[in-house]
C-alpha cells in the first residue's frame, strides 16, 4: 500500500527520476536523454522548489513512486519561473554538450523559450497540474487519491478550475483524466488540453 503525504526537500531526486522514467507518454524516457534531469527541470522540479506546499507524493515500501505537482495560478507561476528558475538553467545550458540527443535539445529550447499553455484555457482554468506514477503503483487507486487530495486543496483555496496537457499517444492517461472529471478542450500538435471546473 502506498501512503500519500506532503513533499519533503529530500524527495526531489525521486521526482526527477519519476519524471524521466515516465516521460515517454507514461513509459521510460531514459534512452531519449543524455541529461537525465532535463525533463524534470520543466515538469517536476520547479514546482517542488518554488511551491512545495502544492506537491504531494505517493510512497510505498520501496520509496517515493509517484507525485502530483502544480500551481493555482499558471500565469503568476510562469512569471515566477522567469525570475527564479529559468535564469540559472539558461546559464547552465548556455554551452550545451555536443553529445546531446534530439530530446535534450528540445528541452533546452523549452528552457530558453518556455512554451505557454493556451491562454483561453488558462483564463477559464487557471490552475494546472502534472502527475506521474511508477508502474508499480498504477491500477491501485493511487493516482485517484493524489488527484482528489490536490483538487480538494485547490477547491478550498477558491480555485476556479484546473487544466492539464496530456500526450495524445498516452491513451491510458487520457482515459484516466476523462474518468476523473477532466474534459478534452483542444488538441494542439501531440497534446490534448483538458480542463475541470471547480466552481459553478
Amino acid at each position: 500500500m502506498a501512503t500519500i503525504r506532503s513533499y519533503r526537500p529530500d524527495d526531489l531526486p525521486a521526482l526527477y527520476d519519476i519524471c524521466l522514467t515516465t516521460g515517454a507518454a507514461g513509459q521510460d524516457a531514459s534512452a531519449q536523454y543524455s541529461d537525465p534531469e532535463l525533463i524534470g527541470h520543466l515538469y517536476a522540479a520547479p514546482y517542488a522548489v518554488l511551491q512545495p506546499d502544492l506537491v504531494l507524493v505517493a510512497e510505498d515500501a520501496l520509496g517515493v513512486a509517484g507525485y502530483i505537482v502544480g500551481t493555482y495560478d499558471s500565469n503568476g507561476f510562469a512569471e515566477r519561473l522567469e525570475r527564479e528558475w529559468w535564469p540559472a538553467l539558461r546559464q547552465r545550458y548556455a554551452k550545451p554538450s555536443t553529445a546531446l540527443t534530439q530530446r535534450d535539445r528540445q528541452r533546452i529550447a523549452d528552457i530558453r523559450t518556455p512554451r505557454s499553455n493556451p491562454p483561453a484555457i488558462v483564463a477559464r482554468y487557471p490552475a494546472h497540474i502534472h502527475m506521474n506514477l511508477r508502474s508499480r503503483l498504477r491500477g491501485q487507486g493511487v493516482g485517484t487519491a493524489l488527484l482528489e487530495r490536490w483538487v480538494d486543496k485547490a477547491r478550498a483555496a477558491g480555485v476556479a478550475g484546473i487544466h492539464l496537457g496530456a500526450s495524445v499517444s498516452n491513451s491510458g492517461g487520457v482515459g484516466f483524466w476523462r474518468r476523473s472529471g477532466f474534459a478534452p478542450l483542444q488538441t494542439i500538435g501531440s497534446t490534448v488540453w483538458m480542463g475541470m471546473a471547480l466552481t459553478d
